[in-house]
């Protein structure tokens, strides 16, 4: 495959960056072919072909964090191994949501309200759930009851498929692409220039967003890491039960982060920027 050929997990260690161009191109390339070839269901077709793409990377990924494990090392230096491979996912996942925005902005609003079509559908099904309500600790539950449940459809994902978390994922960055692209069209008016509107909906959403995506990302990598060493080792062995203690880790700690995104939604995110 020539995807699979572009980049591997020690590359993007080294150049997290680049991953930042991959998922733009990944994504821009996902809604072309979807609008060429399947226009009517290029809603959900956009998402996985951009998934197609990463998947070579993710599973290579995967397998790459499983080995680490394997060394006998402390747990705190696994975690900052790990890290090296969030980092750059991050990356691309973050360059799947310029994507997603910028196609959303800038194309005819016909053209990107049938290409989004199940994405802005998801919004206002989540705009719906949480108007008139008061921000507060009650919200807060709320919101991270949800997001609890995308984790572990992360983890479940990564371990029955592999790679399957990047699903999850990529829908949630077309999902967040078209709230910024819906954002700056309603408020360009206000802000006078695309310069200024586009940076402001980035900054909305992705203020607790990251901490999220990063919450996911480190619960899907422990999932897939989870489901590699399954097929790699016998489950009664050493290394098995290691693997499975470096997971749990994770699994905690992206806990920690998920409630950490809540509390950012839900009392920091509105105060600066409504």
């Amino acid at each position: 495959m020539v995807l699979e050929a572009l980049i591997g997990p020690k590359k993007a260690e080294r150049h997290p960056g680049w991953l930042l161009l991959y998922g733009l191109v990944f994504a821009s390339f996902g809604i072309l072919l979807s609008l060429w070839v399947f226009k009517s269901q290029a809603s959900m077709v956009m998402v996985f072909l951009t998934v197609f793409a990463c998947i070579p990377l993710v599973y290579r990924t995967l397998k790459y964090e499983e080995k680490k494990d394997l060394r006998n090392v402390k747990e705190r230096v696994l975690i900052k191994e790990h890290g090296k491979a969030l980092l750059f996912l991050m990356y691309l996942f973050f360059g799947f949501i310029i994507a997603y925005s910028l196609w959303f902005v800038f194309m005819p609003a016909v053209d990107s309200g049938q290409l989004f079509d199940v994405q802005l559908k998801t919004i206002q099904q989540i705009n719906a759930s949480v108007t008139g309500k008061t921000y507060g600790l009650g919200t807060f539950v709320q919101i991270l009851a949800n997001n609890m449940k995308v984790l572990l459809f992360c983890i479940l994902f990564a371990f029955f498929y592999g790679a399957g978390s990047i699903f999850i994922l990529t829908w949630n960055a077309s999902v967040i692409g078209a709230a910024i692209g819906s954002f700056v069209h309603n408020r360009l008016a206000e802000f006078g220039s695309y310069f200024v509107a586009i940076p402001v909906g980035l900054l909305r959403y992705m203020t607790h967003g990251t901490f999220e995506i990063l919450a996911y990302f480190i619960a899907g990598l422990a999932g897939g890491i989870i489901s590699v060493a399954v097929i790699n080792h016998d489950i009664d062995s050493k290394q098995f039960k290691h693997v499975v203690v470096d997971s749990l880790d994770l699994i905690l700690l992206s806990v920690g982060v998920l409630i950490l995104a809540a509390a950012v939604e839900v009392w920091v995110t509105p105060v600066f920027l409504g």
